[in-house]
């Protein structure tokens, strides 16, 4: 039988790809094996989860302080993001066996009391229903290449395509944390990329915007981009 094609190989001769996820990958590993992920609890995860929700939601739009979203006070969006983060890593074991399944639980998480019933967790039209095939084919294939890419690229195109009829960010970055966690980057949850991503905001959305529409430059901009906001992510951790 033919091997199959790796979709990601060509992005691994990318300059620059291959030795920026390399080092964002380590200095993850070194974050996580100092501070003994055998010490970690149940309340780091939920600390990082809670920021991870907080950054989201300012990215989608939210103009809640971490306060009040720590005390349930933040406004739609922010609670929006909250009820998806604290459900988000259940859908990790999904994405190596159902990434479809994963993509729709996720958005609805994030929508129930937004969209009509109807519309939950469900493709705008034939056009993003294919488009998240595609993504889920990713998931489902072999690949040499890191997770931390294979986190970034789902990010970019749940992001871009824009497949649900709202809250494509929320679900975009929630699907990206997940990864981390199927593909064992981060299997507690403790690192932040949410917060990476908000710190970066103005390269965030610009390199979102080239992926979408620059074609291979605009492409290999975000990759080039991504492992920067994983490192800062790590940074924002509350191991720290």
């Amino acid at each position: 039988m033919p091997t199959p094609t790796d979709p990601l190989a060509p992005l691994l001769s990318l300059e620059g790809v291959p030795s920026a996820y390399a080092a964002a990958r380590d200095g993850i590993d070194v974050l996580l094996r100092d501070r003994g992920l055998r010490r970690t609890s149940p309340d780091l995860t939920a600390e990082s989860l809670l920021l991870g929700a907080h950054a989201s939601a300012v990215l989608e739009g939210s103009a809640s302080t971490l306060d009040e979203v720590r005390a349930g006070e933040g406004d739609e969006i922010a609670r929006d993001a909250v009820r998806l983060s604290t459900q988000a890593l259940s859908v990790a074991p999904l994405l190596s066996s159902a990434p479809l399944q994963a993509f729709a639980r996720l958005h609805a998480l994030a929508a129930t009391g937004s969209v009509e019933e109807a519309r939950l967790g469900r493709p705008r039209d034939p056009e993003s229903a294919a488009r998240l095939r595609q993504i889920a084919d990713l998931l489902l294939g072999q690949t040499r290449a890191p997770a931390l890419l294979v986190a970034a690229i789902v990010h970019a195109d749940l992001a871009t395509a824009a497949p649900f009829a709202s809250h494509n960010g929320l679900v975009a970055r929630a699907a990206e944390r997940a990864v981390l966690v199927a593909r064992g980057v981060d299997e507690k949850s403790l690192t932040v990329p949410e917060a990476g991503h908000l710190a970066f905001r103005g390269a965030y959305e610009s390199n979102l915007r080239g992926y979408r529409d620059g074609g291979q430059a605009g492409l290999h901009a975000w990759l080039l981009y991504a492992p920067e906001a994983f490192t800062k992510g790590a940074e924002a951790s509350p191991l720290r």
